[in-house]
């Protein structure tokens, strides 16, 4: 039989390719147990939690096992020696770090004695790093807790031998079993018969790497009396980087600590590691969830996201959990540790495992302060009630979906009119809930202008969402500790579930114990490298004060997006680069029902309030052609300043794609563009997707028109006010089915087409304001009364599409 049938045959080759076939669904496996066993599914049982945590130890030794396999086969049929040559200094302080966590919770002592200087070995990094782990691994596995791991690297006197000590004070290797035991699917008895997983795989997997390496390893008993296991091979020379891998095991010095896990400070981890891959980075995380976004939240509850993990996950499916972070990001991290002190003197930070009450000082070179914000809870009568929720993490949107899915929550109150609010009234209206909006200002979403935040809360009544503004939310009332009703100042609300989403503060405690300063607007003062007053101290997300773009005030505007453009930009300057982060224009869209409503920049409020001259301009049009049946209404507003004619604002409301728009707006407002450069602008054109003149062009023009003195318009506001202190004419010159099927009150009906017919009807000294559907037609009617002699004519921007008050039907 010849040498590729005797391969083969192998037992060990048909394991391999058994092990190729298997890893796939047992990761998959793997994966759903840690859902299951984090609670994503609900409350475990005692019970339950400790069969399954049997199962995913069983299916996490099959995993290791497949791997083992895989590595050993791959490593005996390699005829070639390995053509890399790898640092084992550097190699061992990875793996030193990716057991830190585990020597932590199991309370041993670990150590790693390694040269300051690179030791270099014929491997590849990976491969290397496989055998440190693995030897790690069983030292860890067979040692009980409280127990010593040491790891050691050293070079013979002459330079040429490198040697790999790994020694615990575990079970140990019998004297008479300490050469068979590298052997494949070998146990020693000791092993066997203790209750640690293994089918007997790690040493020879490390045999065969070493081998392949030109050394050899033995194993005989530690000081302590358990196993030690040395590895020697013969040293390699130095690459030609020599002195480039020198500044990185260096690098690798540099100690960052992050004090949060959701969006930020994970940003910050992998952009490091990503820089200086030698970097030991600590991630601290009070909560169980890591890296989840938050931003999904609604659409957890509503459905649409069907399992809490995508959340979690990458875009290749991969949960973002410690195993992701400790293996792929070679990131430490601790969650369900509170950071409690920071002592800036001494660069270090007291950590607090939350379950054990165990205190432990980290040291830092950096720190980053990711602690993002809490949700606002006023002082409410009866806020302790249960299935009071706020939609601010993981816990809340599963309690809330949980409770959904019971068909047990008819009745629903969502206190507060924001951003996470609004999006959630859509999944409560599908789930069958009656729902009812308490807010306490004069509008919902204040991130808009009171007009155009009207029109979105008369699209929620239309779908069933009862809006209460400048109502106020005074107590809660329950039965059996649940909450039953909620009390305001319009009256008693019935209620099965409340939810608050009044707005969230940055979370500031861990920064002013520190002594760093605070800004004006509440959140972390930091320089446009995102330092905070102490240069070894970054902040970044929610927690960390913005710059507003067009004012170049403070600004605090909490965002998933730039919380992840935080964590790039201080990651950079971490690792010695000169990056900036400039500031903000408040961009945000959200989905309500149908509705894309998106603003960025200053709204009219807020520029007025800046002491901007301005002009603005309201625009509804079709998003695309016409003519095409995807066509769906948009209505946008635009804030110019006068002077400069340089757009400052704008907003987009309707089942249009106002996306694009708003983000055209957010680029030519960051360029300092002006309407006149923008009404130039070369965007795409095709029907399915937008009109010849795209609906910012369009709003641009009438912008320019009024700048001009072309077009006098007149604001809806300013309309509804002198339509109650003045007489004036109200002009609407559509067909007479469309005034028919719904108009403004007191308005009189002239069909543009008849208006110069008709002048003759029309008091020539009475302001006239002239309008249609989007007040295209209006325009037109304005040129022609102008021109006919009339004093006063103006046009109702918006037209009735835009129109926030009563209309007769």
């Amino acid at each position: 039989m010849d040498t590729d049938s005797n391969r083969r045959s192998d037992p060990l080759h048909f394991a391999a390719l058994m092990a190729h076939q298997l890893r796939s669904p047992l990761d998959a496996a793997l994966s759903q147990m840690g859902l299951l066993l984090e609670g994503y599914a609900g409350k475990l049982t005692a019970q339950q939690r400790d069969l399954l945590e049997r199962i995913q130890r069983r299916g996490r030794e099959a995993m290791d096992a497949a791997n083992r396999v895989l590595a050993i086969a791959r490593a005996m049929e390699s005829v070639e020696p390995p053509s890399s040559v790898a640092d084992l200094t550097q190699v061992v302080r990875g793996a030193e770090r990716r057991y830190t966590s585990e020597a932590h919770r199991r309370k041993m002592h670990m150590h790693c004695d390694t040269p300051g200087e690179p030791v270099w070995v014929h491997a590849s990094e990976d491969e290397l790093s496989e055998l440190c782990l693995a030897l790690l691994n069983n030292a860890f596995k067979y040692t009980p807790d409280h127990g010593r791991v040491r790891a050691g690297v050293s070079v013979s006197p002459d330079g040429k031998r490198v040697r790999l000590v790994v020694e615990d004070s575990g079970i140990g290797i019998p004297e008479t079993e300490r050469e068979t035991v590298f052997q494949p699917f070998t146990r020693t008895l000791n092993a066997s018969g203790s209750t640690a997983p293994g089918v007997g795989l790690g040493l020879a997997f490390v045999h065969a790497m070493v081998r392949r390496a030109g050394g050899h390893v033995w194993a005989d008993r530690s000081d302590w009396g358990g196993a030690r296991i040395t590895a020697d091979m013969p040293a390699a020379p130095a690459p030609e980087t020599a002195m480039e891998a020198g500044a990185n095991t260096m690098a690798a010095k540099m100690k960052v600590v992050i004090v949060g896990g959701v969006a930020a400070g994970p940003k910050v981890a992998s952009k490091i590691i990503r820089l200086q891959q030698d970097a030991e980075v600590t991630i601290l995380e009070k909560g169980k969830f890591l890296s989840y976004a938050g931003c999904g939240l609604p659409y957890y509850v509503s459905g649409v996201v069907k399992e809490q993990a995508e959340l979690m996950s990458t875009a290749a499916g991969a949960v973002r959990d410690p195993v992701f972070f400790q293996k792929v990001k070679n990131v430490v991290v601790r969650s369900g540790t509170e950071a409690m002190e920071v002592d800036r003197e001494h660069k270090r930070v007291l950590a607090r495992d939350l379950e054990s009450g165990e205190d432990t000082w980290l040291d830092y070179d950096y720190l980053v302060l990711a602690t993002g914000a809490t949700p606002v809870k006023p002082p409410i009568p009866g806020m302790d009630l249960e299935h009071v929720f706020t939609l601010h993490g993981v816990n809340d949107a599963e309690g809330i979906r949980h409770w959904l899915s019971q068909e047990r929550a008819h009745d629903v109150v969502v206190i507060g009119g924001g951003l996470i609010g609004v999006e959630v009234t859509e999944a409560l209206v599908e789930k069958g809930c009656r729902v009812t909006m308490v807010e306490l200002a004069d509008q919902i979403l204040g991130m808009l202008d009171w007009e155009m935040a009207k029109l979105v809360e008369m699209h929620m009544e239309s779908r069933g969402v009862k809006v209460m503004t400048s109502t106020t939310a005074t107590a809660f009332e329950g039965e059996d500790g649940q909450v039953k009703r909620v009390v305001t100042s319009q009256g008693v609300l019935p209620v099965d579930i409340v939810i608050m989403g009044i707005g969230v503060r940055p979370n500031v405690g861990l920064a002013r114990q520190a002594g760093l300063e605070i800004g004006r607007t509440g959140a972390i003062k930091v320089d446009d490298h995102l330092r905070t007053t102490d240069p070894c101290i970054f902040a970044v997300g929610d927690c960390a004060e913005n710059v507003d773009l067009v004012t170049g005030e403070p600004a605090y505007v909490p965002l998933g997006s730039t919380a992840n453009k935080h964590g790039r930009v201080a990651a950079v300057n971490i690792c010695g680069g000169d990056d900036t982060y400039p500031g903000i224009l408040g961009s945000a869209v959200c989905k309500v029902f149908d509705f894309c409503v998106g603003r960025t920049g200053l709204t009219e409020r807020q520029a007025r309030a800046a002491g901007f001259d301005i002009v603005t301009v309201h625009s509804p049009a079709p998003d695309r052609a016409h003519y095409m049946p995807t066509a769906k209404s948009l209505m946008m507003k635009l804030v110019v300043d006068r002077q400069t004619r340089k757009l400052l604002g704008l907003q987009a409301v309707g089942p249009g794609a106002g996306d694009k728009r708003v983000d055209v707006a957010a680029m030519a407002i960051t360029a300092g563009m002006t309407v006149d450069q923008l009404a130039k602008a070369d965007l795409c054109y095709a029907p399915p997707y937008a009109p010849a003149m795209d609906n910012i062009i369009t709003a641009v023009d009438i912008a320019r028109n009024k700048l001009s003195g072309a077009m006098n318009g007149i604001t809806p506001w300013e309309a509804h006010e002198l339509m109650q202190k003045e007489d004036v004419t109200f002009l609407d010159v559509r067909s007479p089915g469309e005034f028919e099927e719904v108009r403004l009150p007191g308005s009189i009906n002239i069909p543009l087409g008849t208006l110069r017919g008709h002048l003759h009807e029309l008091d020539k000294d009475k302001p006239v304001i002239a309008f249609c559907k989007i007040s295209l037609r209006g325009y037109e009617a304005g040129l022609i009364l102008k021109h006919a002699g009339f004093k006063d004519v103006r046009v109702l921007d918006g037209g009735i599409a835009m129109w926030p008050y009563e209309k007769v039907q």
